[in-house]
């Protein structure tokens, strides 16, 4: 893997949150996770064991990842071995999101979010 030297005038990050990652600097292997579960309710009721990742398959089931057979070509020059960044300015990261500033040789990002609305019917509403 090339190896340079990662500079960074200034950064500011209002807000890294849930397994997000800011680095500088090259790295070999960079592998980005998040299952979240996203309930929404018109009563704030709480169900004991629905928190349970295995009950949705979502969680469970395999990414299919296609077999790239496109040809490329590729050339690169660097006269100098730097990255040089000026300015970063990032208003929010949120689930396993990754500011990197430098050099990656693998990188894997998965994001896995089951969304659940509950609403009441019709006829239960107001007490009917």
């Amino acid at each position: 893997m090339l190896q340079r030297t990662s500079v960074v005038n200034a950064i500011k990050v209002n807000s890294a949150s849930f397994a997000s990652t800011i680095q500088l600097g090259d790295s070999r292997i960079i592998n980005g996770f998040s299952r979240a579960l996203a309930v929404q309710r018109e009563a704030d009721v709480f169900y004991a064991k629905e928190g349970n990742f295995s009950r949705y398959p979502v969680f469970s089931e395999p990414i299919p990842l296609l077999p790239i057979n496109e040809k490329i070509t590729m050339s690169t020059h660097n006269t100098l071995p730097v990255i040089k960044v000026n300015n970063i300015s990032i208003l929010a990261m949120s689930s396993a999101a990754i500011l990197h500033v430098g050099n990656s040789e693998i990188v894997s990002m998965e994001a896995r979010v089951k969304h659940i609305r509950q609403l009441f019917h019709k006829d239960n509403e107001q007490g009917n």
